[in-house]
């Protein structure tokens, strides 16, 4: 009997082992997507404002800011449909699609991304790229170790980030200095509480996706394209609120 229970607890040890690799290995799968989406998009970012040739294809110089062309246009607006497009069909697309549309997707943003850039001192961004890394980073970690259940932020978030995208409309017509501060303050905040949210539902999806390749990998894509985003859009807050404008 001894050597009964002795057995049983020894392949409950080994499952939970293995179930705890596995999970480390989809959420280290994750994290390398969002990485490579984040260096695709500074790379592409830079290409803009430092190939005149590639620079003049999507901007125009005017007043001291790069005021989009038609194919710049696209690239501010596709990110967006990119985004439910994915959303909505991943399950429908093959892994090898769903990465190529995140790639795409992380190419457009840093064109998207590009004027703003412009705007700030390199070593403002470069300074505040690393405030959000570290913010970022400690956040993650507490979402993916805390034993607290995140899922009633779900909805306060939620109402933030309807919140912050009303605003930012409405001041885009106001132009108020007063509310794109505010605007800022709580979007850090919000995305800072997101980071922390999508984390620990990533971890609790590997369950859902882990016996099927396919499912794994498409998962870990739409876990990169959360937690992308919860870092670029912290970052764009960020250096509204840091940055130093040239």
């Amino acid at each position: 009997m001894a050597e009964y229970e002795n057995r049983v607890r020894s392949v409950g040890a080994t499952g939970a082992v293995a179930i705890d690799e596995g999970l480390r290995a989809y959420m280290l799968r994750v994290y390398n997507y969002m990485l490579m989406g984040l260096a695709l998009t500074g790379a592409s970012a830079w290409a803009v404002l430092n190939i005149p040739a590639l620079q003049a294809l999507f901007f125009t110089l005017e007043g001291g800011v790069l005021a989009p062309s038609l194919l710049g246009w696209i690239a501010l607006f596709a990110p967006l449909g990119l985004v439910f497009f994915l959303s909505f069909r991943v399950h429908a697309m093959s892994f090898s699609t769903a990465q190529t549309v995140f790639w795409i997707y992380a190419g457009l943003m840093g064109i998207g991304l590009a004027p703003m850039f412009y705007i700030y001192t390199a070593a403002s961004v470069a300074q505040v790229f690393f405030v959000t890394s570290a913010t970022f980073g400690a956040m993650s970690l507490w979402g993916y170790t805390t034993k607290r259940d995140l899922t009633g932020w779900g909805s306060f978030l939620f109402m933030g980030l309807i919140g912050i995208i009303i605003a930012s409309v409405v001041n885009i017509f106001l132009g108020s200095g007063t509310m794109s501060l505010v605007i800022s303050i709580i979007g850090v905040i919000v995305f800072t509480g997101l980071t922390a949210y999508d984390t620990q539902k990533i971890k609790e999806s590997y369950d859902v996706v882990s016996h099927d390749g396919q499912l794994a990998g498409k998962g870990a894509i739409m876990g990169a394209l959360s937690l992308y985003l919860d870092f670029i859009n912290l970052f764009i807050m960020l250096l509204r609120l840091l940055g130093d404008r040239r």
